[in-house]
């Protein structure tokens, strides 16, 4: 998959500007806040339909203006997608796929790929379980439209038994209605975990040659689900639907549900360090940069094709053997590069970029 053109109308600092991307590596040279990570922001948005920096798409808009546009062409084996999205300030966001609206934002899924890393994606190795679920959660939707709509749904019967949970006065009342939304969230949960399970192992192995490479084969990544474990999906139905009936008086005490696949996390262990707590910044940063290498060749191998890769800010980060062999490792990615400056010997079709406009190099 290549991104051909995008465009960009009065989004962030960018008032209208066209860009035309090279096949490979694409170089994005300016000095800080003029708007290179605006650029790979605009891409990324079309790829999941949301910021990585912001929930409110209101922000993404030039302030003085009604609305922001931003417009993507993609060339793939099955043909040209274009995604073209309107955020006005009044109203919600509109999104046309090759020129048709779609309904639903889970339609937008799978049109236009990318794995997207920046300096913020270390929190999916150093913060909370919630930025690995996320992690996890985008990548598997961007494959499966089946997988996002399981996840809303799960979203919505949560909301439901937590409000339960809330507001009953004892557990005769709350046990009317808990045994619904226990089966319908098992059901649902269920299904979920199972692909996370199958996503975390692919990852492994994959994760695990690439670190290799950045580490001159020095350091063995492993990754493990930690939740709810079984051989398929009914096994882990009877598992969750038993634990949520188990937790019923605690889940009342608390007010909120405690076991579930919003409560898993992904352990990622190090040379048998968990690295979460105990890696250091560097190696911090090299196990995010192979997980993120290691999405690229999952797309690969589910779709026939790599995704768009885009890198903020990476290269300035790691030292120059790491560098060397993460841009050996991308030669066949087309790859959206941010920094303040480079010094690459290599091919590459490179823009500079000052106060939102964009000149090439």
């Amino acid at each position: 998959m290549i991104i051909k053109q995008l465009e960009l109308q009065n989004f962030r600092n960018y008032q209208s500007q066209v860009i035309e991307f090279g096949t490979n590596l694409n170089v994005l040279i300016g000095k800080n806040a003029q708007g290179k990570t605006n650029l790979v922001e605009a891409i990324n948005f079309c790829c999941i339909g949301k910021s990585h920096r912001t929930s409110k798409d209101k922000e993404l808009i030039k302030f003085g203006c009604d609305s922001a546009r931003i417009k993507v062409t993609a060339l793939r084996q099955a043909g040209t997608k274009t995604v073209d999205i309107l955020i006005p300030r009044q109203a919600k966001k509109i999104v046309r796929i090759n020129n048709l609206s779609i309904l639903r934002i889970g339609e937008l899924f799978g049109n236009i790929n990318s794995v997207f890393f920046s300096p913020e994606d270390l929190r999916l190795v150093k913060e909370s379980p919630v930025d690995r679920r996320r992690f996890i959660d985008i990548d598997i939707s961007q494959l499966s439209k089946v997988y996002f709509y399981n996840l809303l749904r799960y979203e919505k019967i949560l909301a439901q038994r937590n409000k339960l949970l809330k507001t009953s006065f004892d557990k005769n009342q709350a046990m009317r209605g808990l045994d619904v939304w226990n089966e319908q969230l098992a059901q649902i949960g269920a299904k979920i975990i199972f692909s996370r399970l199958k996503f975390v192992e692919h990852l492994s192995k994959l994760a695990k040659n690439q670190h290799f490479r950045l580490t001159d084969s020095q350091e063995e990544l492993n990754l493990h689900y930690t939740g709810i474990v079984g051989a398929n999906v009914d096994a882990i139905y009877r598992i969750l639907f038993n634990l949520l009936e188990q937790s019923i008086d605690k889940d009342l005490q608390l007010g909120y549900t405690t076991v579930g696949p919003h409560r898993d996390d992904l352990k990622i262990v190090c040379n048998d360090i968990d690295i979460r707590s105990f890696g250091s910044q560097g190696q911090q940063r090299t196990v995010a940069l192979s997980l993120k290498l290691a999405e690229l060749e999952i797309f690969k191998e589910e779709i026939g094709e790599y995704p768009v890769l885009l890198l903020d800010d990476v290269l300035s980060e790691l030292d120059n053997l790491r560098c060397q062999k993460l841009l050996d490792s991308i030669s066949n990615v087309q790859t959206m590069l941010t920094g303040t400056s480079f010094d690459l010997s290599r091919p590459a079709t490179r823009f500079f970029i000052e106060n939102g406009h964009i000149s090439k190099m």
